[in-house]
């Protein structure tokens, strides 16, 4: 049982992601002490000043905090990780931008109290089968869909459905859906860019002419969701003008006369992932530090002491925690860069057998992650997109 829990009130919007009564994802926005989200908007944005050090520019989309575009993110995209490689050498940010150029712009990542937004000029627009990306010659598809024949008839059916000079990603919830469906998927993101290209090519001013989808929106295109609970009329409505738009057949109830954080020890769910160690069953645990630079992950053997020899009760721990990893970076939606310190195992069949299950675990992640396993130090690095960046500061 898959339900989606809104609990609404003057200042605070909680929305929980619960399976068979355990907390999976929480997203806690408090519209007094945090900015709106505004990752995934898409804005006409000027381009303020040139950072030649820096090989960036700062621009201005309305907001009160100006945005930074990398040279990378400024110019055509030709790989979907794009992103995550350097500037080339020869990169000159004069040469492709100028101040006072009107261009249209992505929130990537939201602004913080430190920093305003990271924006690109790479455009993604997510839908349930899709992620249509404009003004590329990318086609591919998610990692997480490993079955070749199927592989090869959903490229086959982007190739022969996506508009000359527009890419796309296809989605890992493709594999079972019906072929018909995506192909209406594909076509309603190819009119939406359309409506947002005339809207760009229309507007003489800067400021928001796309607004992404909110966290519940995302959550009930992304999974399939049998029951959502709310107490806001007001989200009550938009949800089911959600569902009648998607053709989804969820449930949908209202009840505005309780806490709806107290179903399921909510609340009490939430508390736990603010703390920093977490035990596992065999009496083992992990200890999770953030900092701005990384999340590291402390595994430690703990209370347990096991019953064999010391290899296989450290790969006991260390099997047990990967499930719990997987686990909290969800529920915690911890992102960016992640090494986890494993206790140290002698034979290389436990370490790579590790490394499987913990790319395994991670499929049930709607994040994009990328595990790259362990350095020479026996550090485990991987990496993991946030799901929603700015309330995670």
């Amino acid at each position: 049982m898959r339900e989606i829990i809104i609990n609404k009130n003057e200042d605070v919007e909680t929305v929980c992601l619960i399976e068979n009564g355990k907390l999976i994802e929480r997203y806690v926005n408090d519209t007094q002490t945090r900015e709106k989200r505004l990752e995934g908007n898409i804005y006409v944005a000027e381009v303020a000043d040139l950072i030649k050090g820096m090989q960036a520019a700062f621009v201005d989309y309305g907001d009160k905090k100006k945005g930074l575009l990398h040279f990378k993110d400024a110019i055509p995209q030709i790989d979907e990780k794009s992103e995550e490689v350097n500037e080339p050498e020869n990169a000159d940010i004069e040469k492709i931008l100028k101040k006072g150029q009107k261009i249209l712009i992505q929130i990537k990542k939201d602004s913080n109290d430190k920093k305003g937004a990271k924006v690109s000029t790479h455009i993604s627009i997510p839908s349930k089968y899709v992620a249509f990306m404009p003004n590329t010659k990318i086609i591919t598809i998610s990692q997480k869909i490993e079955d070749e024949k199927r592989k090869e008839e959903l490229l086959d059916i982007a190739r022969k459905n996506v508009d000359e000079g527009n890419g796309i990603v296809i989605r890992t919830s493709s594999i079972n859906a019906n072929n018909e469906d995506i192909i209406k998927d594909i076509s309603r993101c190819t009119k939406k860019w359309k409506e947002i290209l005339t809207k760009y090519k229309k507007r003489k001013s800067i400021g928001l002419i796309w607004n992404a989808e909110s966290i519940q929106e995302k959550m009930i295109i992304d999974l399939k969701i049998d029951k959502i609970i709310t107490n806001s009329n007001e989200e009550y409505k938009k949800l089911n003008e959600i569902l009648k738009r998607e053709d989804i057949n969820t449930t949908i109830e209202l009840n505005e006369k309780e806490d709806l954080l107290n179903l399921y020890d909510i609340k009490l769910q939430m508390m736990k992932t603010q703390e920093r160690k977490i035990w596992l069953n065999c009496g083992g645990f992990i200890a999770i530090d953030k900092t701005e630079a990384l999340t590291a992950i402390d595994v430690n053997t703990g209370k347990y002491t096991g019953n064999k020899n010391l290899e296989s009760t450290v790969y006991r721990v260390n099997k047990e925690a990967t499930m719990e990893i997987a686990k909290q970076l969800r529920l915690r939606d911890i992102g960016g860069i992640i090494i986890i310190d494993y206790i140290d195992m002698k034979e290389e069949k436990n370490k790579q057998e590790i490394e499987n299950l913990l790319k395994e675990v991670l499929k049930e992640d709607r994040a994009k992650t990328q595990v790259e396993g362990f350095t020479k130090l026996n550090l485990m690095e991987m990496t993991r997109k946030h799901i929603c960046s700015h309330l995670d500061d």
